[in-house]
């Protein structure tokens, strides 16, 4: 956490430990806006969704939201018309600690899955967090802190930039570290900014933004029921973004929402490497990502890189089945910058140099080339680890 670390105007925030996670860490989270805050979200395409996505995605896009309250522990999924009520109940309490109603506040949860929420000890838990709601460096940290569950680090991104010449503060929390996939994964985020904009524009520049920040990160393909990424904007900062400056917003909001995707992977369970896997020369950007995609959800290319293994066939032969048609032969491959294959012939390099680049950096950059346009995108995603199937082997308890 570093000092520097701002919060936007008109945010308070903090977390408590309700008694939720047996561990006894913090595992309740809230968010006050004074003023209201105009809400915009983007949440998981699991066919099974949480109670949580089911209430946040009948609200936003939309105004007037004065509280986001987060409990970690327990994902209030899988629990029928119990965990709607629950959920409603969370929002509820949250907007009665600033004498609100329960419609102008969101929930997130995350956790177990299929086990009902302690109300009790929730609602203990909001009252406990709107006695000491702060706006400094350490009450955000609380506040990452309170959303955590198989996470080893908070994760944090503020950043001040100018917006029609005027200052603009953006701050983002998110966490997650395993069952991370598009559309999303095991992550929450919750984006807060001074800027005022009107729903509609709010939603487009979250949603486009998610499309190459949180929704090009896999750390096991697994997609999750709980993902949401919720943008705050309450405009206390004076700023209005309007047309003329919906550019430099959304600049902005993308470049906040990279710095914080990457961070999951990078914190995925049991990970030592992160492998960045750019796919370009693509005939368009939906053809980029299936095969980079494809590619980061490789087990044997993600065992290979933890094996610091610069085996190049597992990744062309990872691209050749994404089910996107290109012509072999004009396909490049580097791995850290050394060329392995070039217009589909294999190259002469040092494999001991290439092993060892990938053994002594935790970051790997893997560069497909195709022959067949422009587009390009990066996906992030992580190596697979004995450890990682040890935590995973032993979650529930």
């Amino acid at each position: 956490m570093h000092p520097e670390q701002t919060l936007p105007r008109g945010f308070r925030l903090t977390s408590v430990a309700c008694g939720i996670k047996k561990s006894g860490r913090h595992d309740c989270v809230l968010i006050i806006s004074d003023p209201p805050a105009v809400a915009a979200g983007v949440y998981t395409k699991n066919l099974v969704f949480a109670a949580p996505v089911e209430l946040d995605r009948a609200r936003t896009p939309g105004s007037d939201f004065v509280a986001l309250v987060i409990n970690s522990g327990n994902a209030n999924a899988c629990t029928g018309a119990r965990g709607l009520a629950d959920a409603t109940r969370m929002a509820e309490l949250a907007a009665a600690t600033v004498g609100a109603r329960g419609d102008q506040a969101l929930v997130m949860s995350t956790g177990i899955i299929g086990e009902f929420l302690p109300l009790e000890k929730i609602a203990a838990g909001i009252s406990a967090c709107a006695a000491q709601l702060g706006n400094t460096p350490a009450d955000l940290l609380l506040a990452a802190q309170g959303m955590m569950t198989t996470d080893s680090v908070p994760k944090i991104v503020s950043r001040q930039v100018p917006i029609g010449g005027q200052r603009v503060t953006f701050c983002g929390l998110a966490k997650g570290a395993a069952m991370i996939a598009p559309n999303m994964g095991t992550m929450l985020a919750a984006i807060m900014t001074d800027a005022a904009l009107e729903p509609s524009a709010a939603q487009q520049a979250l949603h486009s933004a998610v499309e190459v920040t949180f929704n090009c990160i896999s750390v096991d393909g697994h997609m999750s029921t709980n993902d949401t990424v919720l943008l705050l904007a309450n405009g206390a900062s004076g700023v209005s973004v309007g047309p003329a400056e919906l550019g430099e917003f959304q600049a902005a909001l993308t470049s906040v929402l990279e710095e914080l995707a990457r961070m999951i992977p990078a914190d995925g369970e049991g990970t030592t490497h992160v492998l960045a896997i750019t796919a370009r020369g693509c005939r368009d950007l939906a053809s980029a990502r299936q095969i980079a995609k494809c590619v980061a959800d490789s087990p044997l290319v993600k065992c290979a890189m933890h094996g610091a293994d610069p085996n190049w066939g597992r990744i062309v032969s990872a691209a050749g089945y994404a089910g996107v048609a290109f012509d072999p032969a004009k396909v490049d491959l580097r791995l850290n910058g050394f060329l392995l294959y070039q217009r589909g012939v294999p190259q002469s390099f040092d494999a001991e140099a290439v092993s060892r680049s990938i053994r002594d950096h935790k970051d790997v950059e893997i560069v497909l080339t195709f022959g067949e346009g422009t587009a390009e995108i990066t996906y992030w995603t992580a190596d697979l680890t004995a450890e990682y199937v040890r935590l995973n082997a032993d979650y529930h308890t």
